[in-house]
This record gives structure tokens, C-alpha cells and sequence, in this order.
């Protein structure tokens, strides 16, 4: 995509960029904003969560100043809710957390005339580029088996099947190593 350029943001000073996300999040999700869990506040509430783990980063990409996708996420703590909803059996170890050794990619979209142009992949490797921890973790949606073979093709792997919330539709845990 010409003239892709990715901001990189901490919690402390994303709030300049916070409404380019959620312009990007709605024209993502437009088809399904009628769906509590998939509606704008809904999401805006989550990546407040997100913002207040350490941790916490964002890239958004733009094309011509025009906000174009992003990613986002945080570093899993001792004691995180992440694995909660994990209803396949693992080993203890696999979910176990230190404050250090897990980045949960929580969210990465790109608008419609983003898709197939490579950029999704961008602002995901310009995220992971400095990070510290030993892996990162993603959820893809149980219904988006072209969104879950595409992260396959970037490294990461199955862990197994997660509900995050009662009312979310069924993902799948992957794990990809940074180190």
C-alpha cells in the first residue's frame, strides 16, 4: 500500500489516536455492530482494560494520513483472566504467567481496502518488533478459518479452544515465539 506509515503508542499517549480505531473498528465491523459484544462501546471498554495492564502498545498504520488499521495489546500478568475460559486441556505450565513472558495481541484489523495488501502483517510484525517477552498470544474467532490459517502462515500455533467472555463467540488460542 503506498504511503503506509505506522505510529507506534503506549497507554500514555494514545488518546490523540484513540477515535482513528474506533473509525477503524467500526468500518471493520460494520456488519456486526448490532451484536453487544461486537459494538463500538463494547470494544472501546475492552481496549480500556487493555490500556491499563503494563505493558500495553498499539501501532496504527495510515495511508495518506487516513487510518487504516492497527494492533494492539498488552503483557499478560501473574494471575491474568486471559486463560480463564481455555476449555481445552493444557499443560499447567502453557498458561501459566510471570508479568514478562506473554504479549496478548488482543486486537489487529485493517479496513476493507486494506485486506490483501500485506499491511495487516505489517503493523503486526512493527508491534512485536521490540518486544521483550519470550512469546505472544492471540484469539481468532472459531468462524474465521482464513483469519487463523493466515497466522498459522506467520508462526503462530494452536494452544486450544477459549470463550473469553459468556456472551463471546468460540476462538482459538494460538501461540507464536518470539525468541
Amino acid at each position: 500500500m503506498e504511503h503506509l506509515t505506522v505510529e507506534h503508542r503506549t497507554a500514555a499517549d494514545l488518546a490523540d489516536v484513540r477515535p482513528d480505531i474506533l473509525s477503524v473498528y467500526a468500518e471493520a465491523f460494520v456488519d456486526r455492530l448490532g451484536e453487544e459484544f461486537h459494538s463500538v462501546p463494547r470494544f472501546d471498554e475492552r481496549l480500556g482494560w487493555n490500556m491499563e495492564v503494563p505493558g500495553f502498545a498499539a501501532a496504527i498504520g495510515y495511508s495518506s494520513g487516513t487510518p487504516i488499521g492497527f494492533a494492539y495489546g498488552c503483557t499478560l500478568q501473574p494471575g491474568t483472566r486471559w486463560w480463564d475460559g481455555l476449555h481445552t486441556p493444557v499443560p499447567t505450565d502453557a498458561v501459566t504467567e510471570t508479568g514478562a513472558r506473554t504479549f496478548a495481541l488482543s486486537e489487529l484489523m485493517v479496513t476493507d481496502k486494506a485486506r490483501g495488501t500485506g499491511v495487516a502483517r505489517r503493523i503486526h510484525d512493527e508491534l512485536m518488533g521490540d518486544r521483550n517477552e519470550e512469546r505472544a498470544t492471540l484469539l481468532v474467532e472459531r468462524a474465521h478459518p482464513r483469519v487463523r490459517a493466515r497466522y498459522e502462515e506467520w508462526g503462530y500455533q494452536w494452544l486450544g479452544e477459549l470463550i473469553p467472555f459468556p456472551d463471546a463467540p468460540i476462538y482459538d488460542a494460538m501461540i507464536l515465539p518470539l525468541r
